[in-house]
C-alpha cells in the first residue's frame, strides 16, 4: 500500500502505545548488546580498539544501505574524536573508489547479515593488500566474519518494526558499538577538550568549548576598586566599565568582595552616599578559572542567576566575563 492511500486519523493513543513499543524493543537490545560486550565480545572489541589505535592512516568505514547510512555517522564521529576517518561506499569503491584506500588505513565493514554482495570487491582488496578488515555484523559464519581479522558479533534481538523487517534495533546495535569504539579510542588516546575545540571551530559547539581567556576583558577594563572606597566612587567605576559591577581588592590584589547592581538596589533605604564598598559587597562572589570552557562559565551564571563571573588566578582578579561576551560568540 502506498503511503499517500493513508485515510484514517491515526489514533493518538495507538501511536503513543507503538513509540513505547520500539523504545521498549530498542532498550532490551542495547541491554542484550551490554550483556554481549561483558563476555564473549570484550575481547574482540578490546582487540579491535588496539588495532585502529596502532594503524598510521585512516579507518575506512564502509556498509550498504542502512547499515551504510549508520557507517557514514560512526566515519564522522571518528573523524571529530580524534580518529582520522570517512566513509566508502562499497558500490562506489568497486568503480574505482578502492585506490582512495591505502595500505596504512584499516577497514570497518558494517553487515547486519554479512553476506552484503556489495563488499565483496572491498573485503578482496582489503585481503590482496594485506589491510586490516574489523567487520560488524551479526553473522557469525557469513562471508564478512570468515574474511575478517576481527569480528564485533552483534546479538540477534527483535526490530523494532512489527513485521521485523525495517532495521530499527539492528542499526541502533551497530551505531552503539561505533560510537563505543570512537569513544575508548579517544579516552586511549588522551584527546581533551582543547582537541575538540580543534575540530569544531564553528557553530555553538565550538563557542562552548572556547576557553574563558579567550573572551574574558582584561587590563584597563576590568573595574576595580580597594577596600575602603567611598561607595559613590565605587559607583563611578561600575557605570564606566558598564558591567553591572566593581571588584573590590585588599591591599596586595586579592579579590575581597564584589558591588553589582543588585547590591545597590538592595540597599537603598541606607545613605549610600557615607557607605564604602565594605558595607555592602557581597563577600564570597562566583569566580572562575581562565581556562574553564565558555559553556561551563554559562552554567554558573544560569544556575546562579547573575551577569557577570570574576575571572582569578592566585586569588587575584585577572578579567571579568559578561553574559553579553557569551551571547557574542555564540555560547549563549
Amino acid at each position: 500500500m502506498h503511503s499517500g492511500s493513508l485515510k484514517k486519523k491515526p489514533d493518538r493513543a495507538a501511536s503513543i502505545a507503538s513509540a513505547l513499543r520500539t523504545v521498549a524493543t530498542e532498550q532490551a537490545g542495547v541491554a542484550t548488546l551490554e550483556a554481549a560486550l561483558r563476555n564473549g565480545m570484550a575481547e574482540p572489541f578490546a582487540h579491535a580498539v588496539e588495532l585502529i589505535a596502532a594503524i598510521k592512516g585512516r579507518i575506512i568505514v564502509t556498509g550498504v544501505g542502512k547499515s551504510g547510512h549508520v557507517g557514514a555517522k560512526i566515519a564522522a564521529t571518528f573523524a571529530s574524536t580524534g580518529t582520522p576517518a570517512f566513509f566508502v561506499h562499497p558500490a562506489e569503491a568497486n568503480h574505482g573508489d578502492l585506490g582512495m584506500i591505502a595500505r596504512d588505513d584499516a577497514i570497518l565493514a558494517m553487515s547486519w547479515s554479512g553476506e552484503t554482495q556489495e563488499l565483496k570487491g572491498i573485503i578482496a582488496y582489503a585481503r590482496r593488500f594485506g589491510i586490516p578488515l574489523i567487520a560488524i555484523t551479526a553473522g557469525e559464519t557469513s562471508a564478512l566474519a570468515r574474511e575478517s581479522d576481527v569480528v564485533l558479533q552483534l546479538p540477534r534481538t527483535p526490530e523494532a518494526c512489527p513485521h521485523g523487517l525495517a532495521p530499527t534495533t539492528s542499526t541502533l546495535l551497530q551505531l552503539v558499538v561505533g560510537d563505543a569504539l570512537a569513544v575508548a579510542l579517544l579516552e586511549a588516546r588522551g584527546f581533551t577538550p582543547d582537541h575538540f575545540r580543534d575540530l569544531h571551530p564553528g557553530g555553538q559547539l565550538g563557542a562552548n568549548l572556547t576557553q574563558v581567556a579567550e573572551i574574558m576583558h582584561d587590563g584597563d577594563d576590568l573595574p576595580l576598586v580597594g577596600l575602603g572606597t567611598m561607595l559613590p566612587e565605587a559607583v563611578k567605576v561600575l557605570s564606566r566599565k558598564r558591567f553591572g559591577c566593581v571588584c573590590v581588592i585588599d591591599g596586595e590584589g586579592r579579590l575581597a568582595g564584589i558591588v553589582t547592581d543588585g547590591d545597590l538596589a538592595r540597599n537603598l533605604e541606607r545613605n549610600l552616599a557615607e557607605c564604602i564598598v565594605d558595607d555592602i559587597m557581597t563577600r564570597l562572589p562566583k569566580t572562575v578559572r581562565p581556562q574553564i570552557m565558555a559553556s561551563a562559565a554559562l552554567a554558573i551564571l544560569n544556575e546562579n542567576d547573575i551577569s557577570a563571573l570574576v575571572v582569578v588566578e592566585d586569588e587575584r582578579p585577572v578579567g571579568i566575563v559578561h553574559f553579553h561576551d557569551l551571547l557574542r560568540i555564540g555560547a549563549a
